[in-house]
């Protein structure tokens, strides 16, 4: 044996089960066709949101809640400082569904909020002007997270604690049998007890079963500058998301005192890519248009016009929830991945999650909602 478990892809997840595992004495050996903390995938970005009132549903509210204090745990691990709770806007009618899914979540688990209407948000955050009916959720452990740092903290600590990371590695074919788990990667063949798999927008390529239920879309990510960037510091400007029949927008402070960040929420992503080995990464002047409409109509301290933008890809499922679990019929192959652009945040509770099944062969997270056979077709 190599190891006792392979990671297939060191990246948002891989990274994270390879830092857990580590931490709980396996050895494991990860495999990563680019270097760590690269920008070839989701994990690009400088900034990702981290919300804990959740518009894709109550049941990740848990998840959410152990991933903050798993970020926690990384900082210390690490060093680095990962993650600012500076809190996180939710803003749109209150009779839209991903508005009633994160009032359901605050019922539900009494997650500290405020909730702002009329003049009182209008003082309080005048960089979003409401539009009749709306409203303003104030998440208090909403904020945001540095991606590639993070990814490159979880992966130095994993080889710190005796893990040993393939770089510029591809995965050729991964083969269960009775002796465990064939990895074939450069050519080179490794032998292992276990595999997790988390090959991001590669899923299908490693799990070509996945085919059917999986898809790689286009994200875009835009920079603008400010009339008044102090307006848009983290203190004065917790990240948001803005959700009504136009436009559905998030955006992060600045973090460099020039730039504000600001995206489409993902839903289906700016377009689907039908080879994660070839990205258009020129993003054209038509595919900013509604985004550019909806930040002069919607921020209108912002200057409309982006200095700087950017593509990237993530695995998409046809629900939009990811897969978490043991591949079907296999108990020595675990599944990360089609986080549908919402997975990020919930990195190192998943990592978690993936070293409980590999240890003990359960998790006392609730994961059923994530479970890989309701794919009943993705088989290895």
């Amino acid at each position: 044996m190599d190891a006792e478990v392979a990671v297939i892809g060191v990246g948002t997840m891989g990274s994270m089960a390879m830092w857990q595992l580590a931490r709980r004495g396996v050895s494991v050996v990860g495999f990563e066709q680019f270097g760590i903390g690269h920008d070839r995938s989701a994990a690009g970005g400088e900034s990702r949101a981290f919300r804990t009132a959740y518009l894709e549903g109550s049941e990740y509210v848990p998840l959410l809640q152990e991933a903050k204090n798993q970020w926690v745990e990384l900082e210390k691990d690490s060093g680095s400082h990962l993650l600012t709770l500076n809190g996180g806007l939710m803003i749109g009618n209150e009779t839209n569904p991903s508005m009633r899914n994160i009032l359901q979540c605050i019922k539900e688990f009494k997650l500290d909020h405020e909730v702002l209407e009329g003049e009182s948000a209008r003082k309080r955050y005048p960089q979003h002007p409401l539009r009749s009916g709306e409203l303003m959720v104030l998440d208090k452990q909403a904020g945001f997270i540095k991606p590639e740092l993070s990814v490159l903290a979880a992966a130095r600590k994993a080889e710190e604690l005796g893990s040993k990371i393939y770089r510029y590695s591809r995965v050729e074919s991964v083969s269960t049998h009775a002796g465990g788990v064939t990895v074939v990667a450069n050519n080179q063949t490794y032998l292992f007890e276990k595999v997790v798999i988390t090959a991001g927008p590669w899923l299908d390529y490693v799990l070509p079963n996945y085919k059917e239920n999986f898809e790689v879309n286009r994200l875009l990510l835009a920079w603008f500058a400010a009339k008044d960037i102090n307006l848009f510091t983290p203190e004065r400007f917790p990240i948001f998301v803005r959700l009504n029949d136009e436009i559905n927008l998030f955006g992060v402070p600045t973090l460099d005192g020039n730039m504000v960040k600001l995206a489409p929420v993902t839903g289906h992503g700016d377009g689907l890519i039908q080879d994660p080995d070839n990205v258009d990464r020129n993003v054209r002047v038509e595919d900013l248009k509604s985004l550019i409409d909806g930040v002069a109509k919607y921020l209108p301290d912002i200057i409309p016009e982006p200095i700087r933008v950017s593509a990237y890809m993530d695995g998409f499922t046809t629900d939009h929830h990811p897969v978490v679990g043991f591949a079907p019929e296999h108990e020595n192959v675990v599944v990360l991945g089609g986080f549908s652009g919402h997975g990020f945040k919930m990195a190192p509770v998943m990592g978690k999650i993936a070293a409980d099944l590999v240890i003990n062969g359960r998790t006392q997270h609730h994961i059923q909602h994530l479970n890989p056979n309701r794919f009943t077709s993705a088989k290895i």
